[in-house]
């Protein structure tokens, strides 16, 4: 449906894919395949040509159902409830994908992918990764709340301007009015979640689930009494990390040892 309301805008408005290309700065090979439906873009590009074709959110909104299609059918009921939640509670063993850079996730997610297939696939998690970030910045803003075990902040990218930018992005995360960033740091010791993440979300009108994964499975968690020990849980991590202060002045250490 993207890719068809892609093309119909473009001959609506009486142009061809060069044409396109030369007036927005995108490749029209890039242009063709949004059309053909064989790649997902990033979320700004679909602001951009909403802002060209003067369609408002249209292809916004299009872009948003989109991008479930680049995940497997498993996290698509997680994705559904995170893209309404008011409340998010997150742990993450490194640094969650919500607080990614686009480098940095590039990095994380290339792998070992070296034919051009594999880049292509790479460039689509990718754009599906940042995707996810526009949830922190639409209106209204949901209250997230979110643990970074220290071993996040102690496993660099292997680019040195990768892993400063990611630093930096973390610093300026923190101080974002809808965001409470807490550090667990390794001085207290093993704790119960040291096998993967955990992620807590609430509805508008209270109803909450949790998503966990971990050593390759993930699992989404709807029973009530079930979902009370996931934050019963998550309260002990938050009770052992550092107060969102004092979690920004030791991301401000590592960012001054790199």
């Amino acid at each position: 449906m993207l890719g068809q309301t892609l093309k119909v805008l473009r001959e609506k408005a009486g142009k061809s894919l060069g044409q396109l290309a030369d007036e927005t700065g995108y490749e029209k090979s890039y242009l063709s395949r949004l059309e053909s439906g064989q790649r997902l873009s990033k979320v700004t590009v679909m602001e951009d040509l909403d802002g060209y074709y003067g369609t408002g959110d249209l292809l916004l909104s299009h872009w948003k159902a989109a991008r479930l299609d680049a995940f497997k059918d498993q996290y698509k009921s997680y994705m559904a409830a995170e893209a309404t939640a008011r409340i998010m509670w997150v742990f993450s063993l490194g640094i969650p994908g919500l607080l990614q850079t686009e480098d940095f996730a590039r990095e994380v997610l290339s792998g070992a992918q070296t034919t051009a297939d594999g880049d292509e696939a790479v460039e689509e998690q990718v754009a599906a990764r940042l995707g996810r970030q526009y949830l922190l910045r639409q209106k209204p803003e949901p209250e997230v709340r979110i643990i970074m075990d220290e071993f996040a902040l102690r496993r660099p990218a292997a680019r040195g301007k990768t892993w400063q930018d990611q630093l930096l992005h973390l610093e300026a995360a923190a101080l974002w009015p809808n965001v409470a960033l807490q550090v667990l740091p390794f001085s207290t010791g093993a704790h119960h979640h040291m096998n993967g993440s955990l992620t807590l979300l609430w509805q508008r009108e209270g109803v909450a689930v949790a998503y966990k994964e971990g050593n390759g499975c993930s699992r989404l968690i709807e029973d009530p009494d079930e979902v009370l020990r996931q934050r019963l849980s998550y309260d002990r991590l938050r009770d052992l990390a550092l107060s969102p202060s004092d979690s920004l002045a030791f991301i401000r250490d590592v960012v001054k040892e790199h």
